[in-house]
């Protein structure tokens, strides 16, 4: 009897590794389906469609020249200067118009009580 029971251990095919008319599907770890045997490769895919070239003269001037001024801007120190004084003046003049119109809205709303007053 215990005869019987180690023949039939060794015709597993399973416990062996015996190779019989069994098919066993291989375990693979990687799923990406390059690799994978089973998968079907001789389907063919085309390639994605690229767009006609979009590269523009005018729109890579403009970016060259902004960059060298930029450039020229961050390394002179005469023309920061320079720059700051013009923003300067600038802000200043804005000032001078607020408080120009602030002026001239009293000056409106004095007219205003004057002629409340006449009347």
């Amino acid at each position: 009897m215990q005869n019987n029971r180690n023949n039939g251990l060794n015709t597993n095919p399973y416990i062996n590794n015996q190779n019989t008319n069994m098919t066993q599907t291989p375990v693979n770890q990687n799923t990406d389906v390059n690799v994978n045997p089973y998968y079907n490769t001789n389907t063919q895919v085309s390639a994605p469609v690229q767009p006609a070239s979009t590269f523009d003269t005018g729109n890579f001037l403009k970016g060259a020249l902004i960059g060298a001024v930029g450039a020229y801007l961050l390394t002179n120190e005469d023309a920061q200067k320079k720059i700051f004084k013009t923003f300067a003046k600038g802000a200043d003049m804005f000032g001078a118009g607020i408080e120009e119109m602030k002026e001239r809205m009293e000056d409106a709303k004095a007219e205003l009580e004057a002629e409340r007053e006449a009347k």
